[in-house]
């Protein structure tokens, strides 16, 4: 048996066995960031490395499902503390506390297929997104496409691990309420802010869930 046919064998067993898998907020290699780029204005980067997830896949029927999140308080704006605290206020609208705060997404049945070692499996879903238990104002969800690569035992680690990269194009932070003008004590700067701070955005998501162990 060739190596190739062996490590595609090894990965297609394993995934047989291995159906839960967890993206570690503690790792340091999963990270979150959204771009926010005015025309007339300023292009702001929001990043975090500790995004959470517990996710299941069904390589039988090639659907994945599962909630991923992410702690407002590690959300750094153009690493700097007095955007990001800002950033914090308009999240929480100074209702809750940051701490209390996480941007989350559930979804359930993503089809992404069958997936094999070295070929990124393309994936477009649906997943409503909450911003501090807030969903989108108009009821909507969010379209995310992406891809996803299967990584053998041995071959990223000791478990399989499935890499997982995902883009919001157009992710709309005023369908959320997120800004100045739905936070106490900003109202009198909202205007100025109109064309400085851009409200749609691309997020992005690069996960590595592992396998959890038995």
């Amino acid at each position: 048996m060739s190596r190739a046919a062996a490590l595609l064998a090894l990965a297609l067993a394993a995934a047989a066995r291995a159906e839960d898998l967890e993206v570690s907020p503690d790792a340091g290699n999963n990270s979150f960031s959204a771009v926010f780029d005015a025309k007339l204005g300023e292009r702001i980067t929001a990043v975090s490395s500790e995004v959470g997830c517990e996710l299941r896949y069904d390589p039988k029927s090639g659907l994945a499902e599962g909630r991923c999140t992410v702690p407002l308080e590690s959300i750094r704006v153009d690493n700097d503390d007095t955007k990001s605290d800002h950033f914090r206020q308009w999240a929480t609208n100074k209702k809750v506390e940051p701490k209390d705060c996480r941007l989350e997404a559930q979804f359930s049945a993503v089809r992404v297929g069958t997936l094999k070692p070295e070929e990124p499996a393309p994936f477009t879903a649906e997943i409503p997104f909450r911003v501090c238990g807030r969903g989108r104002a108009d009821g909507g969800k969010e379209k995310v496409t992406g891809t996803a690569l299967l990584f053998p035992p041995g071959a990223y680690g000791d478990r399989e691990t499935i890499r997982i990269r995902a883009t919001i194009a157009r992710f709309d932070r005023d369908a959320y309420h997120i800004g100045p003008k739905y936070t106490d004590g900003w109202l009198a700067r909202v205007q100025s802010l109109a064309k400085v701070v851009a409200e749609q955005g691309t997020v992005e998501l690069s996960l590595f869930a592992k396998a959890k162990t038995p």
